[in-house]
């Protein structure tokens, strides 16, 4: 695939994602009122492997093997998966699904940092970084911390530990289950199951309590689990295996276009002039994010996937 076509295929796996992870704050939103967040955070689980072990069976993939994978694969499940999914629904109780999508939209900050911690992130060029400080400018703008009124307090702190939690979860997948000759489909699924686990493990703490699920709060959790869950990860998988953590975590900064406009159309939630403002900057930052790297020789131009893939251990 040349490199036109490369970065067009590229562009469009992170579009549909951003809109696909970009509903889920709706889903949750919608779930909540009937379940608690543990059983909310346990259904999309369960709902998300089921969809990808189907998927596994179709495609004639197996699980993987060896304690040592599995291990890395409840690591990985706990920061990506169980404590992320926990701390949306606890903080979407008392925040706006638009404004938690702003917040989640943090993720490529944590993500960037972590990367040059790691160092994942050898010879990071100013325009990158500049990109990503005006991306979470735009979060800024669209989140108003200095108003006084608006969703702060335990929640949106809740939503970004999620959003670092993120973060850690991609660095940690992309250097220890990423090009490794396991199918992403078939990690992807094993690693929803030990989240499924371990999210298990949380039921007494609200999770026995009784339901009332009405048809739209089925629907909402159906879409949460099968689409915003399964779907949604084995596509990150993806484009972590193809582009590198740093990348995936780079869709966070779209997540406000899609989440702020469901929560105003759906939900009936806030929508102003500064959020609009907000979000431009935000796709600015974006495009400066995922600028290509010149480069001398061809073969080694960042459009590749071999030049774009997370670095391996």
């Amino acid at each position: 695939m040349n490199g036109v076509a490369g970065r067009a295929w590229a562009w469009t796996r992170v579009g549909v994602l951003a809109l696909l992870w970009g509903s889920t704050f709706l889903w949750i939103e919608l779930a909540l009122n009937a379940l608690s967040p543990v059983q909310v955070t346990l259904s999309r689980c369960v709902l998300g492997t089921a969809t990808l072990l189907v998927a596994c069976l179709g495609s004639g993939r197996r699980l993987p093997r060896g304690r040592a994978v599995w291990g890395h694969l409840v690591v990985a499940a706990f920061f990506c998966n169980a404590l992320p999914f926990a701390m949306f629904s606890i903080g979407q109780q008392t925040v706006d699904s638009g404004v938690a999508g702003v917040l989640n939209a943090t993720t490529p900050l944590w993500s960037l940092l972590i990367g040059v911690v790691i160092g994942s992130e050898r010879g990071l060029r100013p325009v990158r970084l500049g990109g990503l400080l005006l991306g979470f400018a735009g979060v800024v703008l669209i989140f108003a911390p200095w108003q006084t009124t608006g969703p702060v307090g335990w929640g949106a702190l809740a939503i970004v530990a999620a959003a670092a939690s993120y973060a850690v979860g991609f660095a940690y997948m992309g250097r220890n289950l990423v090009g490794r000759g396991i199918p992403t489909i078939s990690v992807s699924a094993a690693q929803l199951i030990a989240a499924t686990g371990l999210t298990s493990l949380t039921l007494p703490a609200g999770g026995l309590a009784p339901m009332q699920i009405d048809p739209k709060t089925a629907l909402a959790v159906v879409l949460l689990g099968v689409v915003a869950t399964g779907i949604t990860f084995h596509l990150t998988y993806r484009i972590i295996a193809a582009e590198g953590a740093t990348n995936a975590a780079t869709v966070g900064y779209l997540l406000p276009v899609v989440s702020v406009a469901l929560g105003a159309v759906v939900l009936d939630e806030p929508f102003s002039l500064r959020i609009a403002a907000g979000m431009v900057i935000v796709l600015v930052g974006v495009a400066l994010t995922r600028r290509p790297k010149q480069t001398l020789s061809p073969s080694a131009s960042a459009d590749t996937p071999q030049a774009l893939s997370a670095p391996r251990a």
